[in-house]
């Protein structure tokens, strides 16, 4: 599949050349109730809008263009529950009735275009059904992942000023109860906005969670007294705002990535084919991610559904009840398209291969990575084992889809372990220095964007331009780059390899290395299961390396094998990147979205105070955050 291109290099080319022949090709495919006067309207730095003067409805397109053609009976979305022991199947059909239903139960509630709805709920279908059901009737939706604290859904629910909140009372992790009608009744408490209605999905799994007469109302008796059977899709800008996702920010204050309808609509269908290589017909796709997360949004949701193929909704862990429950689901449904994160295949590198070598999975073509930088010893574990491509791509809640990847569905390059390849097309990127000064190729330095960012990039930041502004484009004054908060370096095959966050580099002795280069050279060592490298004061240094290493299960810790980790940093890299103290432990600190908690390591380890709590680690409970410092504590000894 060329998708009409002879090679990456002309599609490309011409994406940056004649953006308006590019994206208006492929936003012909879709379905248009006005067709655009213009494809790109960039005279208002930096704010890009696309398909100026169309009309379109983001559900109609992911939903009915199929149920009412040819995929009326085709699965759409597919869920699986190994928390619960549930599989469900709906068909575009079947979806088509319950998006409907549900609209309608909105609509009877007085929501209106432009309303925001707020959705904190796991991974349930319902989910993905009240999403489509808002874009359908033209309201916001602004998911906040199940599991996030009260202070972290408070905070957007103060910045979104909600309408309504839909939620379950409760869901399911390693097979634990986690409660939620706590959580949102304390939210709602402590939030200077309140909500009209709070809907309630109930589960069965908490009977005797609290409701509150007047404001709490059940989600399946709604859908008997006001759900409708039909209800008329709402005819959209396609530059109205489709939902909020708030990104973790540098101050306590969320930030609220707003997302149009038109461009991202058609920067994912064109993606599912360009980067994800699938095919209408053929293909069936599993995002491990969850829909609180933009990949969720993305390539849960909307991307497969607008491609017309069936999505797999995954309530779960790559290790519960066991760890072959991942490859048993995807034996179960002939998968063929992965996307997960490098997290979940170094968690599951710990365990014997007979898991993965006792399924077929003969039907998966592609295992996309992306979410934090894929290091060379999982990406040739995964290659080997799995038997198919795996292929790392790098992309940010505010980009919407990946920036940099291989592109198989318009040619496969040969693949640069370790390296997201090159940029998608629509991206102009370059590495320049801290002024904004392009640099040569193989010289470490910050990745940004030239403007236009192609569709599906954020608007803006929700109510605050100015923080879109200063964020993203003017760090570098007089330059027009969008800053990606990354510290890469282009090779000289223009493959561009990134090295961690700009804000995570360790300055030693005058020297910048990118925690991620660390943390490659440690796992490269055959005892180490998972690393995090993070730079600590010194009195002499200003600044050393400690390594916190995961084991194998095979292994165990000692001195010896902590020196031999150490000369593999300073082998690889240099005297200067050795770390001064390999610390073992049995865990690393993490979010609900398998993010590793550096400031916890690095305060834990210098000692310090961790004052305000809440703004630590963005959408982890006060009560994780304390778990996971007394944790660290305890296992480096460091206990008052």
């Amino acid at each position: 599949m060329n998708m009409g291109y002879k090679s990456y290099e002309e599609a490309y080319k011409l994406s940056l050349e004649n953006p308006e022949e590019f994206w208006g090709k492929e936003a012909e495919k879709l379905h248009w109730y006005k067709k655009w006067d213009k494809v790109l309207d960039d005279s208002n730095y930096p704010f890009f809008r696309w398909f100026v003067g169309g009309k379109t409805n983001l559900c109609y397109n992911a939903v009915d263009r199929h149920a009412l053609g040819t995929k009326r009976g085709t699965a759409a979305i597919i869920w699986e529950s190994p928390e619960t022991g549930q599989s469900r199947v709906y068909t575009y059909y079947h979806l088509y009735k319950e998006v409907n239903k549900f609209a309608g139960v909105l609509k009877n509630l007085g929501v209106q275009k432009g309303d925001r709805i707020i959705i904190y709920m796991p991974m349930v279908p319902e989910a993905a059904i009240a999403m489509l059901a808002c874009v359908r009737i033209g309201a916001i939706h602004s998911i906040v992942f199940a599991g996030f604290s009260r202070e972290a859904l408070a905070g957007r629910i103060d910045d979104a000023k909600p309408k309504l909140l839909l939620m379950c009372e409760a869901g399911s992790r390693m097979g634990k109860i986690i409660k939620l009608k706590g959580i949102v009744d304390d939210a709602l408490a402590i939030s200077r906005e309140k909500v009209e209605h709070v809907i309630i999905l109930n589960r069965g799994l908490d009977p005797d969670f609290p409701k509150k007469e007047g404001r709490d109302l059940d989600w399946m008796e709604l859908l008997e007294t006001k759900g409708m059977n039909y209800v008329e899709p709402e005819v959209l800008e396609s530059t109205d705002p489709s939902y909020i996702l708030y990104t973790s920010g540098t101050t306590g204050k969320p930030k609220g990535v707003l997302r149009d309808t038109g461009g991202y609509m058609v920067a994912l269908y064109a993606s599912m084919k360009q980067i994800y290589d699938c095919q209408t017909d053929r293909d069936v796709y599993f995002s491990t991610s969850d829909i609180g997360w933009v990949v969720g949004h993305s390539y849960i949701v909307y991307g497969p559904l607008l491609l017309g193929i069936p999505t797999i909704l995954y309530e779960g862990t790559p290790v519960y009840p066991d760890q072959g429950v991942w490859w048993r689901t995807m034996e179960k449904y002939g998968v063929t398209c992965v996307f997960s994160a490098p997290t979940a295949l170094r968690i599951l590198k710990k365990f014997p291969e007979k898991w993965i070598k006792d399924r077929d999975l003969s039907s998966l073509r592609y295992f996309f990575l992306a979410g934090e930088p894929l290091d060379k010893p999982t990406y040739y574990w995964g290659a080997e084992a799995l038997g198919t491509k795996v292929i790392d791509h790098y992309w940010q809640t505010e980009s919407g889809w990946p920036i940099l990847s291989n592109m198989p569905g318009i040619e496969f390059l040969p693949i640069k372990p370790g390296s997201p390849t090159k940029p998608v097309v629509g991206y102009d990127l370059l590495i320049v220095d801290e002024k904004g000064k392009e640099l040569p190729r193989g010289q470490k330095g910050i990745l940004v964007s030239r403007a236009p960012l192609p569709p599906g990039n954020l608007m803006t930041v929700y109510g605050d331009d100015e923080r879109y502004k200063t964020t993203y484009w003017e760090v570098f004054p007089g330059e027009k780059l969008y800053n990606t908060g990354d510290y890469a370096i282009e090779d000289e095959d223009g493959y561009f390899w990134v090295l961690g966050r700009a804000d995570e580099v360790i300055k030693i002795a005058g020297h910048r290395l990118g925690t991620r280069e660390i943390e490659e050279a440690v796992s490269s060592h055959p005892a180490v299961a998972e690393t995090s490298c993070i730079g600590v004061k010194d009195e002499i240094k200003g600044t050393v390396v400690i390594a916190f290493v995961v084991l194998k299960e095979s292994y165990e810790s000692s001195e010896d094998l902590k020196k031999e980790i150490a000369q593999v940093v300073r082998d690889k890299i240099g005297p200067i990147a050795k770390p001064k103290a390999v610390e073992t432990v049995k865990m690393l600190p993490k979010t609900r979205s398998g993010k590793i908690m550096r400031r916890i390591l690095k305060g834990v380890y210098e000692g310090k105070k961790l004052g305000d709590l809440s703004t630590i680690e963005d959408g982890a409970s006060i009560e994780e955050i304390s778990a996971a410092i007394e944790l660290m504590k305890e296992e480096l000894g460091k206990k008052e």
